[in-house]
Parts: structure tokens; sequence; C-alpha cells
């Protein structure tokens, strides 16, 4: 079994900066792929960035230049720095992780950014 846990989330005010943690547990053999989505209220989950056990990445073009994400294979770690935000940032995050090949999702952390 495979369990992710999130941390990181919070209020911060815009023009502001969180980081992300996902961190992966369990029996972990192979690890194909780590991703955040966020979902706002009444809109539909949306991917935010993804990356590769290669370490390739796709960034969505709304967080492009402001958000980074980046992993630590040892630690079956994923991070999301997140600069410049916006109010429209603000969304349930969510990591999946592409374990043993199967979807694991965490438990969601709230991103909110407001004065």
């Amino acid at each position: 079994q495979v369990q992710l846990v999130e941390s990181g989330g919070g209020l911060v005010q815009p023009g502001g900066s969180l980081r992300l943690s996902c961190a992966a547990s369990g029996s972990i053999f192979t690890t194909i792929w780590m991703g955040w989505y966020r979902q706002a209220p009444g809109k539909q989950r949306e991917l935010v960035a993804g990356i590769t056990v290669g370490g390739s990445t796709n960034i969505a073009d709304s967080v492009r230049g402001r958000f980074t994400i980046s992993r630590d294979g040892a630690k079956n770690t994923v991070y999301l720095q997140m600069n410049s935000l916006k109010p429209e940032d603000t969304a349930v995050y969510y990591c999946r992780q592409t374990i043993n090949y199967a979807d694991y999702w965490g438990q969601g952390t709230q991103v909110s950014v407001s004065s």
C-alpha cells in the first residue's frame, strides 16, 4: 500500500510564496510520474505541473514562470514552489503520483491568496 502526505499550504498575500511538498511512503518499487493538480470552488480539477522520473517537466500556461516543480527521488517527494501568487491561484492543491503503475492521490492542501 502506498500513501501520499501533502504539506505546505496556507494563507498568503498576493505576491507571496509557498512551497508544497508531497511525500510517498509504503511499498514503492518504481515511480513513473509526479505532479500537482488544483481545484478551485465551482471549477474542474486542473493539472498545474508534472515531472517524470527522468526529470522532464510540464507546466500549465497559467502558472509558467511563477511555479516550479521538482522532485527528490531518494525521499519519494515532489515539491511545488509557488512564487508571485495571485488570488486566482486560490484552490485546493492535490498531489498525484504514479507508483508501481498505479495512480495515488494526496488528501489535498488548501492554498488561499488574499490580502
